[in-house]
């Protein structure tokens, strides 16, 4: 797209506002020359970047960008095996640091999943970090002057030979300046340094009674820092050990700086990568202070703008405009008083596409829709080329005559006043043969005029519609309100007269316009007026359907919420009563089971503990009802008991089983029931009644088909069988026998 046409819509001063949500350098520096795509699939990803961008800000938080160093010096020297000083090397271990946290930023979190941001994922994964390098400069180096002391074991030894030197340094001079020989020449009681050499301030007239050596003279002369000759020696051993503590500091550094050589291209990668971050989080960012939405792209080429607002207007004193433009039309036509927002609109437009065509929201409602066209022309303003000499109609036309050669069916025209600058007669047929023109290649076109030919023009014309920006007459204000459909009409009588010029006046001017332009004034007003009439109606249908929606689906709401609290206490009920009847089996079995080794002599402590048993049952049986649960379970239960209590008996008094007595159950039990499609609750409670029967029958063994399934229904029957007392052992089935699918049971 040209550059021209990019400065026309105010797309440079668009990138200054996104400039400021960039964190680093990088992104700074490269938004200036982001460009839009005008490409469906470069637009969808730029959007779902900037989407995954504002949901990761919403949950986590802003990305950790900030003051990141510019290393592109360092990499370059790395490149060529240089030695970096110690602020260079210092900045790659806060490169590696930021790095290191962005990438932390992202992959830290176990709250999110990270399959919802694949775009981010990719970037934010393929960061280059080295925390071990990261360290060991930043252990190294203290600050952008300063190498530790451990650094090294020999620069550790210099530096605490120099301190010790130092020290004896301070401890002579300090004899020197209190001495009673000495303290009269000295200016001051102190010690200092003057060209890397311990001094002291003599008093100038006394400079021949001390021996040593003068560094230098205060301003007033009155003063002169002199070395005494007892510390010379000293100072000198001193300076020796500096000199070799830089090569030693030297050698650490080009230690440093060949530790880096092979991560040059880790560290290239790195800053496109966090040029790529930064950028994308500065349009999530201005996405998210300018209210804006992400926008729906169709096939259509159509445009469908809601609540569309200029991003660079204040958003509390911008008049929203809905405008739309390709479903049943291709060339809008907005007329209307100059003051009245025309060629805002038209910038609006324009600058909202191309948001959306590099990544950022745009400030406009839900529901609004794009299409990528192939390229925007535009001729708005009416400035005058002054190197050319060109009139503003030159200006206008040059602009145009470059449109015609550039656009095709799927390009956008903006065109401001088109026609102006020439005689109206001859301006109003060249604008109606240029619009006609790019409606015949197919291309889509916004034009504001003042032309009432125009206007015309669009109402007889398939393909053309008319908008108007509606004016207040009674306070002579533009609305800014945009009506589709509606073309400007003539206020000039109407302000006229409401600024008090005589009726006469306006009577004789309106009977010099032509009866043919009087008609279409009145159709207008009459269809003007309809309009706001119907607008304001559908306006209150709309809030009317709106509160009746909201009403329908609170009642849906408050619907479900009754069912799921019904369903809560029908499943609690449930739950208990299968406590109840779980807990009543258990009682009952190790009753059974202690009747078992009751011998003869003890019937009575056997009736005592049926006695027992039916207590127990007679109080949970109101419980178990009062859960709707099916008492027959119970009566299972007490049967059961029952029926070995009686077994106990006969057996103390005439030696004859009941099992023994009762032999024609074999004839009406099966040796196999199958409880496949039950759940484990159900399945255990239909086998062990079964059980039951084939205990009193002696019918040993029987099969169990369970089905192979997940295996839950299976390992629910197996934690039965190990507490049934009937069973002896079981085992699963095998080739033949239904193998995973069936257990066989053997009975006692």
């Amino acid at each position: 797209m040209n550059t021209k046409y990019l400065k026309t819509l105010e797309y440079d001063k668009m990138l200054d506002n996104l400039n400021n949500y960039c964190k680093t350098y990088l992104g700074k520096e490269e938004v200036v020359n982001i460009t839009p795509e005008f490409s469906v699939e470069k637009v969808t990803s730029a959007l779902e970047f900037t989407k995954e961008a504002i949901s990761l800000i919403f949950r986590k938080g802003n990305i950790p960008l900030s003051d990141v160093p510019d290393i592109s010096l360092s990499i370059k020297s790395l490149e060529s095996n240089g030695i970096l000083s110690i602020s260079a090397l210092l900045n790659i271990s806060r490169f590696l640091k930021i790095s290191r946290e962005v990438k932390e930023y992202f992959f830290s979190s176990d709250d999110i999943d990270l399959q919802e941001y694949a775009k981010l994922y990719d970037i934010f994964d393929l960061l280059y970090t080295n925390k071990n390098v990261e360290e060991k400069i930043s252990s190294v180096i203290i600050d952008e002057n300063t190498i530790a002391d451990d650094a090294s074991p020999k620069l550790n030894g210099l530096r605490r030979q120099s301190k010790k030197l130092e020290q004896d340094i301070r401890d002579k001079l300090n004899n020197f300046i209190h001495s009673s020989t000495y303290s009269k020449y000295i200016m001051e009681p102190i010690v200092t340094i003057r060209s890397d050499r311990y001094v002291i301030p003599i008093k100038e007239e006394y400079r021949s009674q001390v021996k040593g050596f003068i560094h230098d003279v205060s301003s007033s002369g009155s003063t002169v820092f002199m070395e005494p000759i007892s510390v010379f020696e000293l100072n000198n051993e001193i300076a020796n050990i500096k000199v070799e503590e830089e090569i030693e500091i030297e050698k650490i550094l080009t230690n440093l700086s060949a530790m880096l050589y092979d991560y040059t291209d880790y560290f290239r990668n790195n800053i496109s990568l966090l040029t790529d971050l930064d950028l994308v989080f500065a349009k999530a960012s201005y996405s998210i202070k300018i209210d804006g939405i992400l926008p729906n792209i169709n096939s259509k080429k159509s445009v469908n703008l809601i609540g569309a607002r200029h991003p660079l207007i204040d958003k509390t004193a911008v008049v929203p405009i809905d405008i739309s433009i390709g479903e049943n039309y291709t060339s809008l036509v907005i007329t209307g008083p100059n003051t009245g927002g025309k060629t805002v609109s038209l910038k609006t437009f324009g600058l909202l596409l191309l948001m959306a065509y590099i990544g950022i929201y745009i400030p406009a409602k839900e529901g609004s829709n794009i299409y990528v066209f192939d390229n925007i022309l535009a001729d708005i303003g009416d400035e005058q080329s002054i190197q050319e000499s060109l009139s503003t109609f030159s200006s206008h036309m040059t602009n145009i005559v470059e449109i015609t050669e550039n656009v095709t069916s799927e390009s956008l025209i903006l065109l401001d006043e088109l026609g102006s600058g020439t005689d109206p007669i001859e301006g109003t047929s060249l604008a109606i043969s240029i619009l006609k023109h790019f409606y015949d290649i197919g291309a889509t076109v916004i034009s504001t005029t003042h032309y009432q030919e125009l206007k015309n023009y669009c109402l007889t014309t398939d393909g053309f519609q008319n908008a108007s920006f509606e004016f207040d007459v009674e306070n002579l204000k533009p609305t800014y309100k945009l009506l589709i459909g509606i073309p400007g009409k003539s206020n000039a009588f109407a302000i006229s007269r409401k600024l008090g010029l005589s009726q006469e006046i306006l009577n004789y001017a309106n009977s010099i316009l032509k009866k043919e332009d009087v008609g279409i004034e009145e159709l207008m007003k009459s269809i003007y007026d309809n309009k706001i009439k119907i607008e304001a109606e559908k306006e209150q249908i709309d809030k009317n359907l709106a509160q009746a929606e909201a009403l329908r689906k609170s009642l849906e709401s408050e619907k479900n919420r009754q069912k799921e609290k019904e369903d809560k206490i029908l499943e609690k009920a449930k739950t208990e009563a299968r406590e109840i009847i779980t807990n009543a089996k258990e009682r009952a079995n190790q009753v059974i089971r202690e009747l078992n080794n009751v011998e003869k002599a003890n019937l009575a402590k056997a009736n005592n503990l049926r006695n027992s048993l039916n207590d127990e049952l007679k109080e949970i049986s109101p419980s178990a009802s009062s859960s709707g649960l099916n008492l027959e379970a119970l009566k299972e239960l007490n049967s059961k008991f029952s029926l070995k209590n009686s077994n106990i008996k006969k057996s103390a008094h005439s030696s004859v089983t009941f099992a023994k007595g009762n032999t024609f159950k074999t004839q009406t039990i099966s040796s196999e029931i199958n409880v496949i499609g039950m759940n484990v609750d159900e399945a255990t409670f239909v086998i062990d009644k079964y059980l039951d029967d084939c205990a009193i029958a002696k019918l040993s063994p029987v099969r169990i088909v369970h089905g192979k399934g997940t295996g839950k229904l299976r390992e629910g029957i197996h934690k039965f069988l190990k507490t049934n007392p009937h069973v002896k052992s079981f085992r699963l089935g095998t080739f033949g026998e239904g193998e995973m699918g069936v257990t066989v049971v053997e009975l006692n």
